[in-house]
């Protein structure tokens, strides 16, 4: 059931409805590595294991084996400004079983030539920056002078 406002029906007024579940569903990619037919997600609070494997069966086809959720408590922190300890929110971690003969690899989204290219470019933001300090330095004695305008 959603929780969302929809505005009032009248007939011969037909109206486009859409009721959206308030449940979400995170893939998370784990810290440790799983079994490569184990499927970790972050889910809401609410949902439960049962919820978990019809969200996944209903919406997506996806056969499930099995449901088995934890729940974390979210990590402490000191504020830098006031020093108080802030607590982030509690989550909720399913681990989702599919079948045997199906395997899941998480997507690799940064692939090698994607990392080549970056690392181009951040050498040439690297050369840019020290054209910036040289001239920067060669020019301090002229503080507000404009590059442009050198002799």
């Amino acid at each position: 059931m959603s929780t969302r406002w929809y505005p009032k029906y009248i007939t011969g007024n037909p109206q486009l409805r859409v009721f959206l579940p308030n449940f979400f569903m995170k893939l998370v990619k784990p810290e440790v590595p799983q079994l490569p037919n184990v499927v970790q997600f972050k889910v809401s609070m609410q949902m439960t294991k049962h919820d978990v494997k019809n969200y996944l069966e209903k919406i997506y086809s996806v056969k499930v084996e099995s449901v088995v959720t934890h729940v974390r408590m979210g990590k402490f922190s000191r504020n830098a400004v006031g020093g108080y300890v802030i607590k982030d929110d509690d989550f909720k971690l399913a681990y989702v079983t599919l079948p045997k003969d199906e395997k899941f690899e998480f997507p690799n989204l940064f692939p090698e030539e994607k990392e080549k290219e970056l690392d181009k470019q951040k050498e040439q933001l690297n050369t840019l920056k020290d054209e910036w300090k040289m001239i920067t330095t060669k020019n301090k004695h002229r503080q507000g002078v404009p590059s442009w305008l050198g002799i």
